[in-house]
């Protein structure tokens, strides 16, 4: 599937802006990460993984109880790619069971919860995401209190099943979503 029917699709799918906004800065997030770890990819290998950061939650508005389970067997009815429909169900694994293998559901993983942060702490700022940096963000995740829904626990973990150096990772994200802020923030 290309970017753009996926895109089609999710409009399709998603009504809610914020919910949107989620998917596009996950899907600059895969895209960059694609591009950082993986520098000879192909540009339809990075478009691949761009997609799965697109689709990842595009059946949750519709289906939360059940998602991402009945979302992925539409996309395989499609004749999506199985690494994206695995990396989809393993960003949500203690409900399907789905382990992350491959380097793309590793990435999905680390940049879901993660992205959503970013966006929570862009628009608490007077000038979005311009100036916002990695310390920023750290300290912002010391905060209990601050964009409490988002699991930090998961961002540890897809951090370590990454093997990433934490600063370095959410400064990918950032600049990343800063290349579309306009879709994002």
């Amino acid at each position: 599937m290309r970017l753009e029917e996926a895109r089609t699709l999710m409009h399709e799918w998603v009504g809610s802006p914020a919910l949107r906004v989620h998917m596009e800065a996950v899907s600059a997030c895969m895209k960059a990460a694609a591009a950082r770890h993986n520098p000879s990819m192909s540009p339809a290998d990075v478009e691949r993984w761009q997609v799965a950061g697109l689709l990842h939650d595009f059946d949750y508005e519709r289906l939360p109880d059940e998602h991402p389970i009945p979302g992925v067997a539409h996309l395989r009815s499609l004749g999506v790619d199985e690494e994206i429909c695995e990396a989809i169900l393993g960003h949500y694994s203690e409900k399907t069971g789905v382990l992350r293998k491959t380097p793309m559901s590793r990435t999905l993983f680390a940049v879901d919860e993660l992205a959503g942060f970013i966006v929570a702490c862009a628009k608490v700022r007077p000038d979005g995401l311009t100036s916002l940096e990695p310390k920023s963000v750290v300290k912002k995740l010391k905060t209990p209190s601050f964009a409490a829904a988002v699991n930090r626990a998961d961002i540890a973990q897809g951090l370590t099943e990454m093997g990433v150096e934490q600063n370095e990772h959410i400064a990918m994200c950032i600049a990343a979503m800063r290349a579309c802020a306009e879709v994002v923030v």
